[in-house]
């Protein structure tokens, strides 16, 4: 498994990382380049997936990105970790929810590690945690798989600001509220990437043929 890994240490803008990994994609296709996890921060955007509605959009003067992933309206900025990927699934088994399974998983057992429980649901795409009852996203995915190319990925919540989601409808939920690490664990989150990339590959694994 020859896959590349890549860290930005300073904010990306969106359409910067989209025009990458768009490009990526076409050249892992072509079998001209590696698979790649790339990790990052991106500045203030909220994007928009490919089932979205305008009815998820609260403060209707924001501006929107409208993007080819799955999903629908999100938000990102700085202290949300993103985890974008480019993995080519036609060596491995062609089954779209169990490379989801794979990405839910190893968020989930990333967070385990910290002593922080929290689970998928099928209805509602994206890691949850139940803060006394109340159930919160803390990850969000989106996916897009074109001739069996798997790109974009999913956005971890650790320090970010939690207004933003006041002026949308995350992901067209409006009974479940957006929580981050930091007001679930006192915990320092130090080395969280690593242990993430380290569980995706080894969950990776688990599509091999």
């Amino acid at each position: 498994m020859d896959i590349e890994i890549k860290k930005s240490t300073k904010p990306i803008k969106y359409n910067d990382a989209l025009t990458q990994l768009e490009a990526r994609s076409k050249l892992v296709s072509k079998n001209e380049d590696k698979e790649l996890i790339w990790i990052l921060e991106h500045e203030p955007i909220f994007t928009a997936g490919t089932s979205y509605s305008q009815n998820d959009i609260i403060d209707k003067s924001i501006n929107i990105y409208e993007t080819n992933r799955g999903g629908k309206i999100t938000y990102h900025g700085p202290g949300q970790l993103m985890f974008y990927f480019v993995i080519d699934l036609r060596n491995r088994k062609k089954d779209v929810r169990k490379f989801i399974s794979v990405i839910e998983n190893s968020i989930i057992e990333t967070l385990r590690q910290f002593n922080i429980e929290c689970h998928a649901d099928r209805e509602n795409i994206g890691i949850w945690f139940n803060n006394k009852g109340k159930v919160e996203k803390v990850a969000a995915i989106g996916v897009r798989v074109s001739k069996w190319i798997a790109y974009h990925g999913f956005c971890l919540n650790i320090k970010n600001d939690l207004e933003p989601y006041k002026k949308i409808i995350p992901c067209g939920i409006s009974d479940k509220k957006v929580t981050n690490l930091t007001k679930i664990s006192k915990l320092k989150f130090h080395k969280i990437e690593e242990i993430l990339i380290k569980n995706f590959i080894t969950n990776l694994k688990n599509l091999n043929v």
